[in-house]
C-alpha cells in the first residue's frame, strides 16, 4: 500500500495550507463576531459575509470542490486517498474551511448522488448551482418516530399519483435545512412497502419551497445552534412532478450506501484534523501553563495524555488512509468492513484527545475562549450522524464471522 500523496496532490496541499494560514485561521474570530451580530438581529441562520469572502478567494486559487475523484473532474484529477489528506486540513477549522472550498457535507454526499444518479436536467438545475457554490442542500432521510439506523424502517411515505409523488411524513436532524441558501433536499422514503425490504425506498429531490413542506424547528447541538441548522420538517401532501425522483423506484438503499462510502472518508479526516489541531493547543497550554512550580508539560500525566493522543492519531490515520487506497485501487464494496471501521474509530479517537486538551486547559477549555468545546459537540455528535458507532461494530462483526460462519 502506498499513502503517498501525487505530486498534483502535494501542490494542492501547500496551497490549501497557505489558505488556511493566511486566510481561514484569521476569519474565524471575524465569523464568530458576525454570527453574533446575525444572532442579535434575529437571524441565527443567515451566512456571515466573511464565508462568502473565503469562497471566493478558495476559488480564485483553485481551491474548489476537490472532493470531487478524478474520474468525476478531471479538472484536479486528485484520488480519494490524495483528497484525504486535504480533508484533514480543512477538519481543522470546520465551520469555515470545507465550505470555503465548497467541499461541505451534505452537499459534497449530494452532488455526488446527482452525479451519478441525476437525468441531465436534475444536474443542469440543482447539481449545477451546487458545484459553483451558489445554493446549498439537504438529505432528508432521519426519522424521530423510528430507529433510523436501521435504514429500512424508514416510515415517510412516497405514492405515485399520476404524474407526481404524493409524500407524507416527518423527518429531524436534517442538516443545512435552516440556511435560506438551501434550496433543494434530496428526501428518502417508502414506494413499495411491501416489497423486498432492501427494495422498498426511493428518493426523490424536493425543493424546500414546495407546498406542504414545514421546517419546524432547527435543533441544537448540545447547546450549540449551527449556522445551517439541523431541523425537523414535516411533509404534508407534499406534490412533486416524476421526473424528481432519483435514480430508479426502489433504488433508495442502494443510492443511500453508495452516497456514504467516500463521505465517511471525508467525515474522518476531518475528524483527525480536528484532532490535529485539539493536540497543537494541549501542548501550547501544557508548555505555557504553569502549576506546582511548573509548566504543566513537566507533569507526567499531562505528558501521558500527549502521548497517547499522538499515538491514537497516528493509528486512526492510518487506517482510514488504508480505506482510502482500497476505495481507490477496489471500489467501495471492496472496503465495506474498513469504512465501517473508520466511521467509529477516528471520531471516538478525536472526540477523546479533544476531551483530553478540555482537561489540560481546565475552564477555559469548556468555555468559548477556544474553539475545544465546539469541537467536543460535533464529534460526539458525529458518532450518531452517519448511523450510530454500534451499527458499524455490527458490521465488522459481521463482517469478520462471516468467513467462519461459511465453513
Amino acid at each position: 500500500m502506498d499513502f503517498g500523496l501525487s505530486e498534483r496532490a502535494q501542490e494542492y496541499l501547500g496551497r490549501l495550507q497557505d489558505f488556511m494560514d493566511s486566510h481561514v485561521y484569521p476569519a474565524e474570530p471575524v465569523y464568530a463576531a458576525q454570527r453574533a451580530e446575525l444572532r442579535a438581529a434575529g437571524q441565527e441562520h443567515t451566512v456571515p459575509p466573511v464565508v462568502e469572502d473565503l469562497k471566493v478567494e478558495a476559488r480564485e486559487r483553485g481551491l474548489w470542490n476537490l472532493f470531487l475523484p478524478g474520474s468525476e473532474d478531471p479538472a484536479h484529477g486528485l484520488s480519494v486517498t490524495d483528497y484525504a489528506s486535504l480533508a484533514e486540513v480543512t477538519g481543522r477549522s470546520p465551520s469555515l474551511a470545507p465550505e470555503a472550498t465548497n467541499c461541505a457535507a451534505p452537499d459534497t454526499g449530494n452532488m455526488e448522488v446527482l452525479h451519478l444518479f441525476g437525468t441531465p436536467e436534475q444536474k443542469r438545475t440543482w447539481l449545477r448551482p451546487l458545484l459553483d457554490g451558489e445554493i446549498r442542500s439537504a438529505f432528508a432521510m432521519t426519522e424521530p418516530d423510528v430507529a433510523s439506523s436501521d435504514a429500512t424502517n424508514i416510515s415517510t411515505r412516497i405514492e405515485r399519483d399520476g404524474d407526481h409523488y404524493v409524500i407524507n411524513g416527518r423527518k429531524w436532524w436534517i442538516s443545512g435545512s435552516a440556511d435560506p441558501r438551501c434550496k433543494i433536499m434530496i428526501v428518502m422514503g417508502k414506494t413499495d412497502p411491501d416489497g423486498h425490504p432492501y427494495r422498498q425506498q426511493s428518493m426523490v429531490l424536493v425543493p424546500l419551497d414546495t407546498p406542504g413542506v414545514e421546517v419546524v424547528r432547527p435543533l441544537p447541538v448540545f447547546g450549540y445552534s449551527d449556522q445551517h441548522g439541523h431541523c425537523e420538517i414535516t411533509f404534508t401532501d407534499v406534490r412533486v412532478p416524476v421526473e424528481n425522483l432519483v435514480g430508479e423506484e426502489g433504488g433508495g438503499f442502494a443510492i443511500a450506501q453508495a452516497r456514504l462510502g467516500p463521505g465517511r472518508i471525508h467525515h474522518c479526516m476531518r475528524a483527525i484534523g480536528m484532532a490535529e489541531r485539539a493536540l497543537e493547543l494541549m501542548c501550547e497550554r501544557a508548555v505555557s501553563r504553569v502549576a506546582f512550580g511548573g509548566p504543566l508539560a513537566k507533569q507526567g500525566v499531562v505528558r501521558q495524555q500527549i502521548a497517547e493522543s499522538r499515538m491514537a492519531i497516528e493509528q486512526a490515520r492510518l487506517l482510514t488512509l488504508k480505506t482510502a487506497w482500497l476505495i481507490d485501487k477496489h471500489g467501495v464494496q471492496a472496503a465495506r468492513s474498513e469504512v465501517a471501521a473508520i466511521k467509529v474509530i477516528a471520531p471516538r479517537v478525536a472526540l477523546d484527545v479533544v476531551d483530553k486538551a478540555i482537561q489540560v486547559h481546565g475552564g477555559a477549555g469548556v468555555s468559548d475562549d477556544t474553539p475545544l468545546a465546539a469541537m467536543w459537540a460535533g464529534l460526539r455528535t458525529l458518532r450518531l450522524a452517519d448511523g450510530p458507532d454500534e451499527v458499524h461494530v455490527r458490521s465488522v462483526a459481521r463482517a469478520e464471522l462471516g468467513r467462519y460462519l461459511a465453513k
